[in-house]
Order: structure tokens, then C-alpha cells, then sequence
């Protein structure tokens, strides 16, 4: 009888080894998801007193722009973010009075395409070149300099300090500014060059000389022409008075 049951035992044991899903299997390992690009307007949300500047990001299309970028390019992003306090500083009706493009580059003027830690401010080349374009002289530029621990940033309408550091990751950084960064292209645009006056060519000029050198030879001509004629007809004058005079002689 013992015998039996441990022959028993040592089958269903066999049958339990030997037949699949009988025993639980491991779960396969699951790779874990990338994380996404830094959301910037949350990172603003969260810091808090940057409404303006979130509702002017999303309202140009200039966050989704920002999202694109961190997703897509390796270079980075800083964002140098005014505070509420500093568009209430602006003169009233100045965001109203802009087209819908320039509200685009003021926004995009308020950012560098690349990635700036705040140490890279000692040795960064100016002007920067941000997401507005061109940053020659009278256009956007915008020029940063440090004093000790101060970043001046200056746009040639605006003069203000970086106030804090509000987001670093390596990919992105964002910056508190304590003025609304105004860019001259939009704000204070320099009156073109005049354009050169048109120089004169050597052969235009001297075809002109020779014309004016023609044109006073037939009024030459025409006065010489003059005084002959007046002279033979005072020949002839003399001549008759004098044939007269003999006549009456």
C-alpha cells in the first residue's frame, strides 16, 4: 500500500514537471518608457508668476515650437522668462499694439536656441543669436555680460539682470528676467542707409563733353559767318558813295 502511494506521488510529480503552463512562468522584463521632451509651460506653471509669459507661448505657437525642438535637436534650449510684474511694467496697450508676427519674435526673442548653463555666461560671444533671427545691429540683438555673480542682458531698448534660475536639466534652462526683453527690430527699428548716389562713368561723362564740344562749334560758325557778311556789306556801302561822289562831279 505505501508502495502504491509513493508510485503515485512520484507520477503526479512527473506530470506536474513535465506538462507546460502547469507552472507559473516568470513575466517577460518590460522596457521602461523613454521620458518625453520637458514640457516648458508646466515647468512656468509650477514656478508660478509667469501667466503672461505661458499665455503669450501658447497663444503665438511658440510652445509647441519649443516642444518640437526638445524633442527633435540636441542643442538645448534657454529661456530667459519675464515675470507678471515685469509686463506690468510695460507702457499700457504695448502687447495690443503689436501684429500677430511681432508678438512672434518678441516671444522668440526671449529665447536661445542652444543650452546656456549659468557658468557659460562668463564666456559666451555676443551678440547671442536667438529664435527671432538675425542678431546684426538693429535687428535683434542681444548682448550679455557678467559682473561678479550679475548677468546683464541688454537688447538696445532694454537694459535688466537675470533674478533667478528657475529650470536646469542639461537640455533645457530657464531664466528669470526682471524686464520684458524688447527687441529694437520691433521697438525702436533704425531708418535704412541712403542708398549711394550714382557715380557717373568715365564714358558718359566724356561723351557729354564731346556733345557740348559740338554743339558750340556751329554757333561759333554761325557768328564768324555774321561778321563777314557785315563787313562786305560795308565794302560795298563805301563803294556805291564813292562811284555817287564822282558822278556828280
Amino acid at each position: 500500500m505505501e508502495h502504491s502511494l509513493i508510485i503515485l506521488l512520484f507520477t503526479v510529480l512527473v506530470l506536474l514537471t513535465t506538462t507546460p503552463g502547469t507552472l507559473s512562468q516568470p513575466s517577460p522584463a518590460v522596457a521602461p518608457t523613454p521620458p518625453g521632451p520637458t514640457n516648458v509651460t508646466k515647468i512656468l506653471e509650477k514656478a508660478g508668476q509667469f501667466t503672461v509669459f505661458i499665455r503669450l507661448l501658447k497663444s503665438t505657437g511658440v510652445a509647441n515650437q519649443l516642444y518640437g525642438q526638445l524633442k527633435n535637436s540636441d542643442n538645448g534650449i534657454t529661456i530667459f522668462a519675464p515675470s507678471d510684474s515685469s509686463f506690468s511694467g510695460l507702457k499700457a496697450g504695448t502687447l495690443n499694439s503689436l501684429t500677430d508676427e511681432q508678438q512672434v519674435e518678441l516671444i522668440q526673442f526671449h529665447v536661445i536656441p542652444s543650452y546656456v548653463s549659468s557658468s557659460n555666461f562668463q564666456t559666451i560671444s555676443n551678440p547671442l543669436r536667438t529664435q527671432a533671427g538675425d542678431s546684426a545691429d538693429g535687428h535683434f540683438p542681444l548682448n550679455v555680460t557678467t559682473s561678479g555673480n550679475t548677468v546683464n542682458i541688454t537688447t538696445g531698448v532694454t537694459n535688466t539682470t537675470v533674478s533667478g534660475n528657475v529650470y536646469s536639466d542639461g537640455q533645457l534652462a530657464v531664466y528669470q528676467v526682471d524686464k520684458v526683453l524688447l527687441p529694437q527690430q520691433v521697438f525702436d527699428p533704425r531708418p535704412p542707409a541712403p542708398a549711394p548716389a550714382p557715380s557717373v562713368s568715365k564714358s558718359k561723362k566724356k561723351k557729354e563733353d564731346s556733345d557740348s564740344s559740338g554743339d558750340d562749334t556751329p554757333a561759333d560758325a554761325s557768328f564768324a559767318s555774321r561778321n563777314v557778311g557785315s563787313l562786305r556789306d560795308a565794302v560795298s556801302f563805301c563803294f556805291m558813295s564813292a562811284l555817287l561822289g564822282w558822278f556828280y562831279l
